[in-house]
């Protein structure tokens, strides 16, 4: 980059749309409900993957599962199921398509018991997000018990593909977590946003 930014490592130089989610989107308090269910489930897709890999297939995951609107994959059957599998511009595997469909149906459920799943797991970090000091990619960790606490109640809901590693990646993502390293520009900008607000 030559636009003098100091940045945390890991987008890199090259792929512009990676740099453009770490400046945009990465750190960011979300509270929506629906929005935190859709990055729930790429992230679930993202397994044994990059997440740069998802991150080009977002749009093409946003138009095949009918914007990630809960109430439409809940009614999801064989012809739609189908109809992904078939689909090269997503990730073709039928236990992720199926975790992505089940979470629905499962978010559905929350909501219809009067449970809000934007206050149900931002109250993993007693709804506000925790801001960590990080000096060196090196001293972020991969989970913290918040993740693990996260993981197992998501787990006894019935979702899937929701390890505790998977976890803190979308805690970290949706903003939970604010782990822009100390040195990078976005670090004081994400530490200064509150429920409400966008970056």
């Amino acid at each position: 980059m030559t636009d003098g930014l100091i940045r945390c490592p890991w987008p890199g130089v090259k792929d512009q749309i990676y740099i453009d989610y770490h400046d945009t989107e990465w750190g960011v308090p979300e509270w929506d409900a629906r929005a935190l269910w859709e990055k729930l489930v790429l992230d679930g897709f993202q397994a044994g993957l990059s997440w740069i890999t998802i991150l080009k297939k977002r749009e093409a995951f946003r138009e095949a599962f009918d914007g990630f609107d809960p109430e439409k994959v809940a009614r999801y059957g064989d012809e739609d199921r189908a109809r992904l599998m078939a689909n090269a511009g997503i990730v073709r595997s039928n236990a992720k398509i199926d975790m992505a469909i089940n979470g629905a149906r499962l978010w559905l459920d929350m909501r219809e018991r009067g449970e809000d799943f934007s206050a149900f797991l931002w109250d993993f970090v007693d709804g506000a997000p925790v801001q960590n000091e990080w000096t060196g990619f090196g001293d972020v960790p991969v989970k913290t018990p918040q993740a693990e606490a996260m993981a197992k109640a998501l787990k006894a809901k019935g979702f899937k593909f929701t390890g505790p590693v998977i976890v803190y990646a979308f805690m970290q993502a949706v903003g939970m977590v604010n782990d822009h390293l100390t040195t990078c520009f976005r670090h004081e900008e994400c530490r200064h946003l509150s429920h409400g607000q966008k970056a």
